[in-house]
């Protein structure tokens, strides 16, 4: 029986024995795990853009008048040198206070004056040229005859020179008066048509839209006073739009004219193509939502897709713009999370046989959360995708489940 005691006593103490070196042995951590592969990579930069067509019409009034209700809304489809935009009619004459009635009543008269003197001026024009070239007429018959001398007829041929264009400055003089009797007499005329109740026919000016298209803004629908050059209206074609985005400097300067971009979020179902047109050459400052002054720079994209298949879009519109800056068919990735800095550069642990080794590599580009490795690792590698501080060179390591 003692034996039998000794012997569970000895089987006993070398449980516990076993019990506590199985407690106290260091278990492998419990880490995921990431295959590396080759695949394709596509890097972006996007932002935020507006579409804006690419050119508009302003339609402007050619002359100053009244501008009649207008006869298109906004919206409104209209045909080149079809599609009548405006009518225009003639301004009328405006009121005279009673000074200024008394002002042109007194130019009146002063005018018609003017026009009796002339008158008068011109009938002693015509006596004085009817008697010159009568006495012209007997001093050549005198000269004939050898009554006077040569010089007696040269005075009289000059006298009846003298005469007759003096009667043509008596005439024009009288036609200068007579127009500014008329001139004055304008003063005196009211208006003679009421804004508004004029006919169709009575409109002085139609404007034809001056490109088919859609029209974007008009400036106001009532009838009204316009002024020579004032702006009516804006049309333009929303099938030619273009899209603009303002990206910050540091992504501009990877973007080149041609590169390829997508439109999203625009509303519509799908992902619109597009291409970059060219890059401004300036930027300026913007102050983002939280007061940080950026620098920016604008982007101009064309279309890739055909009109029809983005149909609703218009100018201003707001869309998600992706514009790609490099991109490859096979590059060998793996996630960002797996690496982290060391001696000056980045490394990742792999797992080899059980063990985490500390693997220096040289990255590329980045992209979704996908890092391009140059060198320090091959296809098929494990690496640890969230590396953290109790994991060191030669620490035992397992799959997580």
């Amino acid at each position: 029986m003692r034996l039998i005691r000794m012997a569970l006593a000895a089987g006993m103490g070398a449980a516990a024995i076993g019990a506590a070196v199985w407690a106290l042995w260091p278990r492998p951590l419990l880490v995921d795990l990431v295959r590396v592969a080759t695949g394709p990579m596509v890097v972006m930069v996007s932002a935020e853009g507006v579409t804006r067509v690419r050119e508009t019409w302003t339609v402007t009034a050619p002359i100053s008048g009244t501008l009649t209700r207008s006869p298109v809304r906004e919206g409104d489809a209209v045909t080149k040198d079809v599609t009548e935009v405006a009518q225009i009619l003639p301004a009328a004459a405006p009121l005279l206070d009673a000074r200024a009635r008394a002002q042109a009543e007194a130019a009146v008269t002063e005018a018609e004056a003017a026009v009796r003197q002339a008158e008068v001026a011109l009938a002693q024009s015509v006596s004085n040229a009817d008697h010159a070239e009568a006495q012209l007429a007997r001093d050549r018959a005198l000269a004939e005859r050898g009554t006077i001398s040569a010089r007696a007829l040269e005075d009289s041929l000059q006298t009846m020179r003298t005469a007759t264009a003096a009667l043509e400055a008596a005439r024009f003089d009288l036609d200068l008066h007579r127009a500014t009797l008329e001139r004055v007499k304008a003063q005196l005329d009211g208006p003679r048509i009421v804004p508004g109740t004029a006919e169709a026919g009575d409109c002085c000016i139609r404007l034809r839209a001056p490109q088919t298209g859609t029209v974007l803004t008009v400036t106001d629908l009532n009838a009204r006073p316009v002024q020579a050059g004032e702006v009516l209206m804006t049309m333009a074609d929303l099938q030619d739009l273009k899209v603009e985005v303002d990206l910050l400097s540091t992504d501009a300067v990877r973007v080149r004219p041609g590169a390829a971009a997508r439109i999203e979020r625009w509303g519509g179902p799908g992902v619109l193509e597009a291409r970059v047109d060219r890059v401004d050459p300036a930027g300026f400052t913007r102050v983002s939502a939280l007061g940080i002054e950026e620098q920016r720079v604008r982007l101009h994209l064309d279309f890739v897709t055909p009109p029809e298949a983005r149909a609703g879009l218009g100018d201003g519109y707001r869309v998600f713009v992706r514009v790609v800056v490099w991109s490859t068919d096979a590059v060998r990735q793996i996630p960002e999370s797996a690496l982290f800095r060391d001696a000056g550069g980045w490394a990742v642990f792999r797992a080899v046989e059980g063990r985490a080794r500390l693997t220096p590599v040289t990255i590329g580009q980045a992209q979704d959360g996908m890092v391009a490795v140059e060198s320090g690792l091959a296809d098929g590698d494990l690496v640890v995708a969230y590396p953290g501080n109790r994991i060191a060179e030669g620490a035992a390591i397992a799959a997580r489940d």
